[in-house]
């Protein structure tokens, strides 16, 4: 058993091409379904059956004395750990039956992405860069970017200087997504200015050795999610923001922005680096329902009589 799950493991790095961070959670969800087949006294893949898996999935949603119950959308992920694991077995000759193969993860409630009205999002970016020095040159470059691209957290943070070399060209930087995925993206003259500023007086300061990274920290090395993540909520903080404002939420409201603006969906989900227009589509929602909101204060026949 736990020669295929290292096996499996092995094809989603060098096959799959996973992101590291994704590999993890992977490696998380298949240990505690290692340790859910152990307590049941199953360490072969043909004795798995699809009660095996179905109750695997109760566990997760009841939790017990070593876990927490896990929400519908983390169960769901694992349930798909778990799937994927034994239909890699099955074409793999591991196994000859898939257990898992009509266990259905649970499905996550529909949440609504939460953009920042512009004013706040302006706000914040002008607290990031206010004191001038090199950290705040390189905060307010690293905000900016992640408004003005909708970048994911990780794919700033994994930006090297070479990626952003394309500015003076076609004002474009280059992402690496989920599965090393690249795509050039359009920046504003904001992101622009703020990465001239940073590249000509923020970066030089901070650069200990020689490095590719676009943003650094303040020993020299390559910016973390961690510490990107902590630049923002302390520069909402400093803006007076008092809503919860995370790295995805800048990349929330730079879909609902550009929607709101007109931009097409599709447009958008190239943007963003979506595999599948559906997952863009949420942001459609949100547009709709802030012109409910506007029909009815505004029009004259839409209020109570």
């Amino acid at each position: 058993m736990d020669r295929a799950v290292r096996t499996y493991l092995d094809h989603l790095t060098v096959e799959k091409g996973l992101a590291a961070n994704t590999l993890t959670s992977y490696q998380r969800d298949l240990r505690r379904y290692r340790e859910h087949l152990a307590a049941a006294g199953i360490d072969r893949l043909d004795a798995v059956t699809e009660s095996t898996v179905t109750e695997f999935l109760m566990r997760l949603r009841e939790g017990d004395a070593d876990h927490p119950p896990l929400s519908a959308s983390s169960a769901a992920r694992t349930v798909v750990a778990v799937r994927g694991f034994h239909k890699f077995a099955v074409a793999d000759g591991l196994a000859q039956l898939d257990p898992a193969a009509a266990v259905k993860p649970p499905t996550p409630a529909k949440r609504l992405p939460k953009a920042l009205p512009l004013s706040d999002v302006e706000a914040i970016l002008d607290a990031a860069g206010a004191p001038g020095t090199p950290l705040a040159l390189r905060d307010r470059a690293l905000l900016e970017v992640l408004y003005g691209t909708g970048a994911r957290i990780s794919e700033a943070v994994g930006l090297d200087v070479d990626d952003v070399s394309g500015l003076d060209l076609d004002n474009a930087v280059l992402l690496r997504g989920k599965g090393g995925k690249e795509r050039l993206v359009p920046v504003g003259s904001y992101a622009r200015a703020a990465l001239s500023a940073y590249l000509v007086r923020g970066r030089p300061a901070l650069v200990a050795q020689a490095t590719p990274a676009l943003f650094l920290n303040a020993r020299g090395g390559r910016l973390s999610r961690q510490s990107a993540w902590a630049v923002l909520v302390k520069a909402a903080e400093r803006a007076g923001v008092t809503r919860d404002v995370s790295p995805h939420t800048l990349r929330h409201s730079f879909a609902t922005h550009l929607l709101d603006g007109g931009a097409d969906v599709r447009v958008v989900q190239e943007l963003l680096g979506h595999a599948s227009v559906t997952t863009t589509q949420v942001y459609t929602l949100v547009t709709v329902d802030n012109l409910r909101e506007v029909f009815a204060t505004a029009h004259p026949r839409a209020r109570d009589a």
